[in-house]
């Protein structure tokens, strides 16, 4: 019995020293790119905002569970809000490319800079969303939506309008790419 208890322990302390490591390694990486500390809403926001940490190397992928950051060397991987989910919105009105996870560093829309009227309302009729949002250098608007929702996104702007159904849920995207004004 005794030894049972010393192996279950022995298992508990490596389990232990493995786990971390790994939040030392996601803390150094962070703390590198000046994230320490940061909330996980925070960290997308400033990372889909600007140009800058993708210069440094820093990728990150935004998924319903977690946000996963690596620099090539490190990885950081933080947890989604329980309830929120990040939509990430590229309109377009001559190129797109295709996407399904957003990649804070990777992906590029076409319209850099515009402002956009966007309202999402659920299948329920209520308006979860209706703001003027200024695109990302990268041609995105970030959308913090409640998890596990159906609705419909509409999108204004100079450029025209675009209608889309859209879902929160596990399987669906975090990168919305197919909002083609017209």
């Amino acid at each position: 019995m005794r030894s049972w208890v010393l192996s279950v322990s022995a298992a508990v302390l490596l389990l232990a020293s493995g786990c971390a490591g790994g939040n030392a390694e996601s803390e150094a990486l962070l703390r590198e790119h000046g994230l320490e500390g940061a909330s996980t809403e925070e960290v997308v926001e400033r990372l889909d905002r600007t140009h800058e940490d993708r210069a440094a190397g820093l990728a990150g992928s935004v998924t319903y569970d977690e946000v996963v950051l690596t620099d090539g060397g490190s990885e950081a991987v933080l947890p989604m809000p329980e309830d929120r989910f990040y939509l990430a919105v590229a309109p377009w009105t001559t190129t797109t490319h295709e996407c399904f996870h957003h990649s804070l560093s990777g992906c590029q829309g076409e319209l850099v800079g515009e402002e956009f009227d966007v309202r999402v309302t659920d299948d329920a009729g209520r308006v979860l969303l209706d703001r003027t949002l200024t695109s990302y250098e990268n041609g995105f608007v970030g959308l913090w939506l409640p998890k596990d929702i159906t609705g419909t996104l509409e999108i204004t702007s100079d450029a025209g309008t675009a209608t889309q159904q859209v879902s929160t849920s596990a399987d669906d995207p975090t990168c919305l790419t197919t909002v083609r004004l017209a």
